[in-house]
């Protein structure tokens, strides 16, 4: 959070502006800088903890056939219906095929440049990006499709093909996008998202759903005081299948096969496990940047706190005090998995002394 009340320093080129939820202040009268509505909205929101949207690109297809097996699995080979820019609803094992005929994707470009080798890089360019729209648990599935329609309308409809669908099989209702990265009419020009992108589209979807009722927030995670990057798609579905797994009763596991852990997560693992056995300290590099960053967004936040003070504004400003006093404690992952693991150790020495000698005598 930074209001903008000065000049620019000399090391203001390297400031990470993402950090930033409020972009500049408004000069009101006597040119003292003042928050506007939407600014003072966005910061009621966030130290308010209203719940944040998820946009997301999980990927993208670099063929044609892989453009069609995207389009079948989130379908659900045929069982879900697709929505398209042209407000048609497509439904049944044949209906990814059609969208692709329809799309004329083998007429793109990149569809002259060959399949790489086993082992080497794809460097063909995309033919769809595979983009996720996302709300908390308990969000009414309708209203974030009603949602997206208008995102996708207004940011590809006339421009870039797509299709849609809805899912409502895990906890928080999300809606898949395929759109077409080659321009409709302009076959030079492509789709192209950019971290800044995403923030702006965060942003809308946001507003999208507050305009269907919705509460929906859309703040950078540093500035909510979350440090910890998400984890990526593969990995959530190999988590969420290993806990379904262990919900499972012993009659019910019978025959089937154990889900494999995620070999990311055992590779990150085992390494802080030789590292604490060489009697290694819980920190890494990757400290040192994101405990830079939460002093900036500290002081961002302070700097908001005192302008809403001289708005007026005091009890939202207490909120601030309180929303950054309460901010988890920088943490990297090679240091959270390091205290979890040593939590556990003493658990079970404790346990097996218990064992062994019987309860501690008070």
């Amino acid at each position: 959070m930074r209001v903008h009340n000065s000049s620019p320093g000399p090391g203001a080129a390297s400031r990470d502006m993402a950090l930033d939820i409020v972009s500049y202040g408004r000069r009101g009268p006597g040119g003292r800088l003042r928050l506007g509505f939407d600014e003072i909205a966005q910061i009621q929101r966030t130290v308010g903890h209203t719940p944040e949207v998820m946009v997301k690109v999980s990927g993208g297809a670099r063929d044609v056939g892989g453009v069609e097996a995207h389009l079948r699995y989130i379908g659900r080979h045929g069982k879900l219906p697709l929505e398209t820019d042209e407000g048609l609803v497509q439904q049944g094992r044949g209906a990814a095929r059609d969208i692709v005929t329809d799309w004329q994707l083998e007429l793109c470009r990149s569809q002259y440049k060959p399949k790489p080798a086993q082992g080497q890089k794809d460097t063909r360019a995309k033919l769809v990006h595979n983009i996720v729209l996302s709300m908390p648990a308990g969000t009414p599935p309708e209203k974030v499709l009603a949602a997206a329609r208008v995102f996708a309308r207004e940011n590809f409809a006339l421009q870039y093909r797509y299709a849609m669908v809805l899912h409502t099989d895990q906890p928080h209702p999300h809606v898949h996008l395929v759109v077409k990265c080659e321009h409709e009419f302009e076959p030079d020009k492509r789709l192209y998202i950019r971290k800044e992108t995403l923030r702006q589209w965060r942003e809308q979807f946001a507003a999208l759903m507050r305009e269907q009722g919705v509460a929906a927030n859309a703040t950078p995670r540093q500035v909510r005081g979350q440090v910890r990057k998400p984890y990526r798609d593969p990995i959530h579905h190999r988590l969420r299948a290993l806990r379904a797994f262990a919900q499972l009763s012993l009659t019910e596991r019978d025959g089937r096969r154990a889900p494999q852990p995620s070999t990311v997560i055992r590779t990150k693992l085992q390494k802080v496990l030789r590292d604490l056995k060489a009697g290694w300290v819980a920190s890494d590099a990757g400290q040192a940047k994101m405990r830079d960053s939460r002093q900036e967004v500290l002081a961002d936040w302070n700097a908001t706190a005192n302008m809403l003070r001289r708005q007026g504004k005091v009890g939202l400003a207490a909120k601030v005090d309180r929303f950054t006093k309460r901010m988890p404690r920088v943490q990297t992952d090679a240091q959270r998995i390091a205290r979890r693991w040593t939590q556990l150790e003493r658990q079970r020495t404790r346990r097996s002394d218990t064992e062994r000698f019987g309860p501690p005598i008070r």
